[in-house]
């Protein structure tokens, strides 16, 4: 095994070692229990529960913790809107940026406030460090949202029988206060002591090695970056995202980024299962999950490090692998690694160019976004796949002849119609987007740099980004339009809420049911063969509704290659 490979395998096996111990913590913080930084945070959110007139002891019902979330998300729907188009004339714009147009402001504020920072603009000239800083502010707040929403889930298989959930706000602030302030604070000295800027100043001014000057943007970087990847939000500060020397300097801050951003996702899944006393369904849950991403991510290594058979026929050396658009001081094999980990769990942060890489390299992140579900973004993900794990049961249910049950609790019509509508709801986004697009010429092919079969994948690409709050984009699209920037605001609403509201009232209404004690009829969950069964439904799902665009695109340009 050579060194880069080696690197792979660390950053799993020590995301996975931090994860347990964080995912018991995190089960202690929801549920109320004692730890070893309350005399830290107590006096901390009492303030604030105070300042904001907040009784976290009141438990609410499902529906009034969604009203709430929903609610929240709006305000700051409407700050981001004042801030984006008045930025030329507020504080803090050294660099005099412009105000952002009405339908980029739309798309920026619903990008970050859903957790997807698709960013149709340059970030170093494309907003104000007011508006990093109001972004930074989302990048918590979202990845707050989630994690409060999941808690309402763990609550609600926790107790046997119930109609209260948990107080939103509460889980909300201590999402926030004590997980996402502390590790980021960790993380950003990491990318502090490794040279990732830290400043209010405008650009400063370089002398380059041919004797001109140039001017490089830099900012308060080292704020930015680390919520960026502990959220799952992946908003760049620069353009160029993670592959940015300023945001991503060394293979160290590369390796500790790449732990960010899977770190919370990881923790969660093992969080569940502390919390509801069933440590060995968290397992099954992330065996199938860490499948799913192992696989996908195997793939995109091979394909990259095997390099382009075009390049090597006009006799360039491929022994570095496919390098085009990616940089040297990370390499092939952490650059594939990371666009697999970045489109699984929805942090859309890149350290290379994804329009630059194999056709069936882009397939798999293509499919990574699309089946949405392996770890998935903070919260969100078992919220995801607890969807799967509804159609799962029912499934296994009908073919043994039983009643289908999740946890002690029957699952009847009205749960398996809110399941069958949030898991429909992500590929009709998509596929509707992606087609109404072709079908116009003037607003999808107009925008694209790369024609054929590549330029159908950007558009899907997009699309499918938008819907899974992912943010990543192959690159070769002008997507600064009208079209582009309303279009994909729509499906990133739709696509954030209901699948956090879908799951969560079918949490609230189990837990709403009488608690059916475990007998020898019931069917066991936390078994290899139920999570084999529930990896063979997210993989069914995934084929029917995408394989037919995948064929137009990635799997075409492939085929397209080989036979030249």
């Amino acid at each position: 095994m050579n060194i880069e490979l080696l690197g792979l395998v660390l950053m799993f096996i020590v995301t996975l070692l931090l994860a347990i111990p964080l995912g018991k913590y995190i089960a202690k913080v929801y549920g109320q229990e004692k730890t070893f930084l309350d005399f830290i945070f107590d006096p901390i959110e009492k303030f604030l529960y105070r300042l904001c007139g907040i009784n976290p002891t009141v438990g609410w019902t499902w529906k009034q913790n969604m009203m709430a979330l929903l609610a929240i998300n709006f305000l700051w729907f409407l700050m981001g809107m004042f801030i984006f188009m008045n930025q030329s004339w507020l504080p803090l714009n050294p660099d005099h940026n412009p105000s952002q147009s009405s339908d980029l402001a739309f798309n920026t504020t619903i990008s970050f406030l859903v957790n997807c920072n698709l960013q149709h603009y340059s970030g170093e000239s494309g907003v104000s460090y007011l508006g990093q800083l109001f972004l930074m502010f989302l990048q918590f707040t979202t990845a707050a949202t989630g994690m409060a929403a999941v808690a309402h889930v763990f609550v609600a298989f926790k107790e046997k029988t119930t109609d209260v959930l948990g107080n939103f706000f509460d889980f909300f602030v201590k999402s926030i206060t004590r997980l996402l302030i502390p590790l980021s604070l960790i993380v950003g000295c990491i990318l502090l002591i490794n040279g990732t800027p830290m400043t209010f100043n405008g650009k400063d001014k370089v002398t380059n090695l041919e004797g001109k000057t140039m001017e490089v943007s830099t900012g308060p970087v080292a704020a930015f970056v680390p919520i960026k990847h502990l959220g799952t939000n992946g908003g760049g500060f620069f353009g160029a995202n993670g592959a940015h020397p300023l945001e991503n300097p060394n293979y160290i801050t590369n390796f500790t980024e790449m732990v960010s951003q899977m770190l919370i996702p990881f923790a969660l899944v093992f969080a569940f299962g502390y919390f509801i006393k069933r440590r060995k369904l968290s397992w099954t849950i992330f065996a199938v999950m860490s499948i799913g991403f192992l696989s996908l991510m195997a793939m995109n290594v091979a394909f990259e490090n095997a390099g382009n058979p075009a390049l090597q026929e006009m006799g360039a050396d491929i022994s570095l692998g496919n390098m085009e658009g990616k940089e040297i001081r990370i390499g092939s094999s952490a650059s594939a690694y990371w666009s697999i980990a970045t489109t699984v769990i929805s942090t859309g942060s890149i350290n290379s160019m994804h329009d630059s890489y194999m056709p069936l390299s882009g397939m798999n992140m293509l499919l990574a976004m699309m089946i949405n579900s392996f770890y998935g973004g903070v919260g969100v993900g078992i919220l995801n796949y607890l969807v799967f794990i509804i159609l799962a049961v029912f499934i296994s249910g009908l073919m043994v002849g039983r009643t289908p049950e999740f946890l002690g609790k029957k699952i009847e019509a009205k749960e398996m119609k809110i399941a069958m509508m949030i898991a429909l709801l992500h590929p009709f986004l998509i596929l509707t987007g992606t087609a109404l697009t072709a079908y116009q010429p003037e607003l999808g092919t107009a925008t694209l740099n790369n024609p054929t079969f590549h330029g159908f994948s950007e558009m899907l690409y997009e699309f499918t980004s938008a819907s899974a709050n992912n943010g990543s984009g192959f690159e070769g699209l002008g997507d600064n339009t009208p079209w582009w920037n309303i279009a994909t605001g729509i499906v990133l609403i739709l696509a954030r809420f209901l699948p956090i509201i879908g799951p969560v009232a079918i949490a609230g209404l189990l837990a709403q049911k009488k608690y059916i004690p475990e007998s020898a009829g019931t069917l066991k969950t936390d078994t290899p063969t139920f999570g084999l069964m529930t990896l063979g439904v997210i993989l069914l799902i995934a084929a029917l509704a995408f394989f037919p665009a995948l064929t137009l695109g990635p799997i075409a340009e492939y085929l397209t290659s080989i036979t030249k």
